[in-house]
């Protein structure tokens, strides 16, 4: 089953599957021809994923791993390479779940069982952390006119006794900071 995917400044898609009874999961890509080309396989569960400003660049995380990546990413072939752990999160944090990047090139990653949103400059240097009335913060978003509308989203909205009153939400923020839209895919589903 597919979790997180993202379309690449090139129409591409790079889509992340969760584990199986089988095996664990993989981050694939979709190119617009059709063809499937398996990126990472061993993955805990394929989770948040954004690129640097400058396009050459790639964060992607693995939630049960509580690792971000960075990657060099090639816009004309979609090739990754040069993996690198580029956070770490500490247990107490939560588990680094979906996530975006800002214009200022800063990343952002939701805390699952953190219940906080986390702001890292490009450096990995955290910057800020917003706290949520939930556990489960699920992931972030830019929007808006101008990309100054953050959108945060939360899970666990069964149970707020448990997760918190703001589990199963979706939360609006504007802090001033600028974010950027994100790709749109290149990928024809009934082939024409």
């Amino acid at each position: 089953r597919f979790n997180d995917v993202i379309a690449d400044p090139s129409g591409r898609v790079f889509c992340g599957t969760m584990p199986t009874p089988d095996r664990l999961g993989r981050l694939y890509r979709l190119d617009p021809d059709g063809s499937l080309t398996k990126l990472l396989d061993g993955i805990g569960v394929s989770n948040g994923m954004g690129f640097t400003p400058d396009r050459k660049q790639l964060y992607y995380t693995d939630s049960p791993a509580r690792k971000i990546y960075l990657f060099d990413y090639d816009q004309k072939t979609g090739a990754l390479s040069n993996q690198r752990i580029h956070i770490t999160t500490p247990e107490l944090e939560g588990v680094p779940d979906g996530m975006t990047v800002d214009a200022a090139g800063c990343l952002w990653s939701a805390r699952w069982d953190g219940g906080h949103l986390f702001r890292y400059a490009p450096d990995s240097t955290e910057v800020l952390q917003i706290p949520f009335p939930a556990k489960k913060v699920t992931s972030v978003t830019f929007g808006g006119a101008d990309y100054t509308d953050i959108y945060v989203t939360t899970a666990g909205g069964n149970n707020r006794a448990e997760e918190g009153s703001g589990a199963g939400a979706v939360f609006h923020l504007n802090l001033g900071i600028q974010g950027v839209p994100e790709f749109f895919s290149n990928i024809s589903v009934n082939g024409g």
